[in-house]
């Protein structure tokens, strides 16, 4: 008879192999549900070329018209002797549509913003809670990387939460601190999630979430994080950070009645 931690052994063995392809399956229907949630964030002017221009990736919530972006990718002005007016970029049966937007609340402590679209409501996602991320599990996110650049084609990367880590560390010599480090430095810390992928500048706005149910726990950052977590290195990394969807929650909730 074989020995009980042979069994043992075997039967983890089998369970790993027969359940890999049940995740990967339930990552390849959750892409499918996530990606209607997830636009472009950018702008309208009918006098260029081309009209629509987006340069970041956002994410509907709520009631469907509530959509959750980093701040950094809001325009800081808008050309309004010409009309260019804020809104989102949808992809609707290999077209491109526009929806315009307000912004009713930001949050530049974690650089997120919260815009209101016009029109229908689109499909929202769910967000997790505080309680249901741990280091070393398996995430995903969609977005457009690059944005303009690649187009207005959702794609989506695999990724694992590397380590739950302040947003900033002391520079490691006074020569090294910059006016933001100091400044984030007399602010109060909070944690943000570092993760083993590679992210984009058009990425900034994503949604990080969970590969099987399609549940954000996080957005995606390639301005603020970066900006001071590789502020001691002149060439920024590979690696991606994500602000924690906790922060979201509370955006969401400034602009509640």
């Amino acid at each position: 008879m074989m020995p009980r931690h042979a069994r043992e052994t075997l039967l983890l063995l089998f369970t790993l192999v027969l359940g890999a392809p049940a995740r990967a399956d339930d990552l390849v229907r959750t892409i499918q549900a996530v990606k209607p949630s997830v636009v472009g964030i950018g702008t309208y002017q009918r006098t260029r070329s081309p009209a629509v221009q987006f340069v970041a990736t956002g994410f509907v919530v709520g009631d469907g018209r509530s959509v959750i972006t980093n701040a950094h990718g809001i325009p800081a002005n808008l050309d309004l002797a010409n009309m260019e007016t804020l809104g989102v970029v949808i992809g609707n049966r290999g077209k491109v549509e526009f929806r315009p937007a307000t912004v009713v609340a930001r949050d530049p402590a974690h650089d997120l913003a919260h815009l209101r679209i016009e029109g229908a409501a689109l499909p929202a996602l769910a967000l997790g809670g505080p309680a249901d991320v741990a280091e070393g599990q398996s995430l995903a996110f969609t977005g457009f990387p690059l944005g303009m650049v690649l187009g207005l084609h959702a794609a989506t990367h695999r990724a694992s939460l590397a380590v739950i880590a302040p947003i900033v560390l002391p520079a490691l010599s006074s020569g090294k601190l910059n006016s933001r480090t100091v400044s984030r430095l007399s602010a109060p810390a909070f944690p943000i999630y570092q993760l083993d992928a590679t992210a984009y500048p058009g990425n900034s706005g994503s949604p990080v979430y969970d590969p099987q149910t399609g549940v954000v726990h996080a957005v995606i950052n390639m301005v603020l994080v970066k900006g001071l977590k590789e502020s001691a290195i002149s060439t920024p990394s590979g690696i991606s950070y994500a602000i924690p969807v906790k922060h979201v929650r509370d955006l969401l909730e400034q602009a509640a009645p």
